[in-house]
């Protein structure tokens, strides 16, 4: 039996019990994916990171939901920096991971104690409001967007507050429109001292609805960032625990910026 280092880490949080847990195990190669996907699927999180060194300040970097294998996922990548910067002993200034579909993702450790994400900008267009979407959000948009998720656009953050969709609705709709089945992101701008207030809700991918959601937010940068100034405020209003993350539309990249704690170390045995 193999014993790999495990930790649980809440992410874009300053303290424990507020943003998005994610856990994040360092492997020396990776196993078979119905071995990653069943680690992820005991761990029961909305993200599990698996990390595996190639080469000097590199990593390479997996995620996977309870049910799915995801080509992007913030939260859990701000969990990998973290475990590296602060329960490894890695020393450099700048952690580079690389993925599968989404590149060469950069992480760097901010003066102020945050990370600083460095993702692609995704590409998104206008597309339109259908009642099978408004009925499944259970709310109608002012607008509608489309890009790797859905991304609904409503008048006030009171509404996004408000919203409680019917999953199940949620989870049949998409795939053919250009966005990911079953994935919606729904904002507002404004908030309590906030520029803008979302949730996200992702029943496509085994995830009712997920409390902090990194690659949500690049979304929110190409939406949003043209639109207010840079940079921005954000807060992804999950009920009971919210998270405050730092979104900045730069080009085709979006800086995503945040804290993070460990919450649990221990062992996982396969």
């Amino acid at each position: 039996m193999t014993r790999v280092p495990f930790f649980q880490i809440d992410a874009f949080a300053s303290q424990p019990f507020e943003g998005n847990p994610a856990c994040v195990m360092m492997l020396d190669a990776f196993p078979p994916d119905a071995t990653l996907q069943a680690i992820a699927a005991e761990n029961n999180v909305s993200e599990t990171a698996f990390i595996v060194p190639a080469g000097d300040g590199i990593w390479a970097l997996r995620w996977f939901t309870p049910a799915i294998e995801v080509p992007l996922c913030g939260h859990a990548t701000l969990a990998s920096a973290h475990v590296l910067f602060n329960e490894t002993g890695f020393a450099g200034d700048e952690i580079v991971f690389e993925t599968v579909k989404s590149g060469q993702l950069r992480v760097n450790k901010l003066p102020d104690g945050r990370y600083e994400m460095d993702f692609p900008a995704p590409e998104v267009s206008r597309v339109d409001i259908t009642e099978d979407v408004a009925t499944a959000l259970g709310a109608w948009p002012l607008e509608a967007w489309g890009g790797p998720f859905y991304g609904a656009v409503f008048g006030h953050p009171d509404e996004i507050h408000a919203l409680q969709p019917d999953l199940d609705l949620l989870k049949r709709l998409g795939g053919g429109n250009g966005w990911d089945r079953g994935n919606f992101g729904c904002l507002a701008r404004g908030g309590n001292g906030v520029d803008v207030t979302s949730r996200f809700f992702a029943p496509g991918s085994g995830i009712p609805e997920d409390p902090a959601t990194g690659s949500w937010h690049c979304m929110v940068a190409a939406i949003m960032g043209p639109r207010l100034k840079q940079p921005l405020d954000c807060y992804q209003a999950y009920p009971g625990r919210g998270a405050h993350i730092g979104v900045e539309l730069a080009g085709n990249r979006v800086k995503l910026r945040g804290q993070a704690v460990t919450v649990i170390e221990g062992q996982f045995s396969l």
